[in-house]
């Protein structure tokens, strides 16, 4: 059953979203509007370890830990949590194995889940309500759907994730008078076939010209070995500063959010940036930015992703799975540094 609107208003709510970074600013997005609608509804978020770190400082969301490196005992940890709580709805918001499991958790006479042909992982067999089937959405409107299924009408879209004076200090920091600060965080996730980072030899060349129209420059990432190798190399070849493997998820937020403009390939702070309303230079090849690119900054954004299409899979987007990936290596390379100086050109004539 896909069509539903609550027969009343609902005065609790769970939610299901437990990674990753991008995806869990698009779900508070869809809670925001939740709120908008219902400001008395309690609303609970069970979340991954790492996201939990972004927002569980948000005081009007109750937030339970599922943290995956406990295993089996993350299960439990969570049907704890929640004891006899019971809700008139959850929301399935992610189509995985583990958030399956836990959706049968959730004590609530509606679990909507996915339609059909997104609800990967069998989730159609855990939950007993699907949102509306589309196609060709963004991430952030497929996600919308949830809340359009149980009656919330939309309101103007908004985050307001919390920023404290200190991370802010640790921010402002970085700000040099009469220079535009430009954030570049240069890698995505490390996973299996990923291929979604431009080279160091790109960015490079990107840095030098940024300094050369008098930007500051900062990078920034995780603290796998692959990012500090960006780093270090980046900071040999051009002037740039470090903070790659040096900051929390809410000091990237703050400096995300005191930056003028952010380069980054598919993801997590790309959605980070678009919370703050940071304007997001997106680097896309590998994958849509229709589905998966910066919501707010699309006419930024550098969309090789037709190109690599035709080259790697041989056939026109419109021939594709809406959201398949060109997992080849040399995808990215398709991105040139002209087409981002162009883009960077843009951006300063704005």
């Amino acid at each position: 059953m896909s069509d539903l609107k609550l027969q009343i208003q609902p005065q609790r709510i769970c939610l299901i979203r437990l990674s990753a970074i991008g995806d869990t600013c698009h779900a508070l997005a869809v809670v925001r509007r939740l709120q908008d609608n219902w400001p008395d509804a309690r609303i609970t978020w069970i979340i991954g370890k790492i996201e939990a770190t972004l927002l569980t400082d948000i005081s009007d969301i109750e937030f339970i830990i599922f943290d995956k490196s406990k295993g089996l005992r993350a299960y439990s940890d969570v049907q704890n949590q929640l004891g006899d709580s019971r809700f008139d709805v959850a929301l399935c918001m992610h189509a995985s194995m583990r958030a399956n499991f836990l959706c049968r958790k959730v004590k609530a006479p509606i679990r909507l889940g996915f339609d059909r042909a997104r609800a990967r992982d069998f989730q159609w067999l855990f939950t007993n309500r699907r949102i509306v089937a589309a196609s060709e959405e963004h991430a952030l409107e497929a996600m919308m759907s949830f809340a359009a299924a149980i009656g919330a009408e939309p309101h103007p879209i908004r985050w307001d994730i919390p920023l404290d004076e200190e991370v802010r200090s640790f921010a402002s920091g970085y700000r040099s008078s009469g220079k535009s600060l430009v954030v570049i965080s240069p890698c995505s996730s490390q996973r299996s076939r990923n291929y979604r980072n431009w080279s160091i030899e790109n960015y490079a060349a990107t840095i030098r010209h940024l300094t050369s129209i008098g930007c500051r420059v900062v990078l920034t990432g995780g603290r796998t070995d692959l990012e500090l190798e960006y780093g270090k190399a980046l900071c040999t070849a051009g002037a740039a500063d470090n903070l790659i493997g040096k900051t929390s998820l809410k000091e990237l937020l703050a400096l995300i959010d005191n930056a003028d403009l952010l380069i980054c390939p598919d993801s997590g702070p790309a959605h980070m940036a678009t919370a703050v309303n940071t304007p997001v230079l997106g680097l896309y090849a590998s994958s849509n930015p229709a589905r998966t690119g910066p919501f707010a900054s699309r006419e930024l954004t550098v969309n090789r992703y037709p190109d690599a299409a035709l080259k790697f899979l041989h056939k026109p987007v419109k021939q594709l799975r809406w959201g398949r990936r060109v997992r080849h290596p040399d995808a990215m390379d398709l991105i040139t540094v002209d087409d981002v100086i162009e883009k960077l050109e843009l951006f300063f004539s704005i």
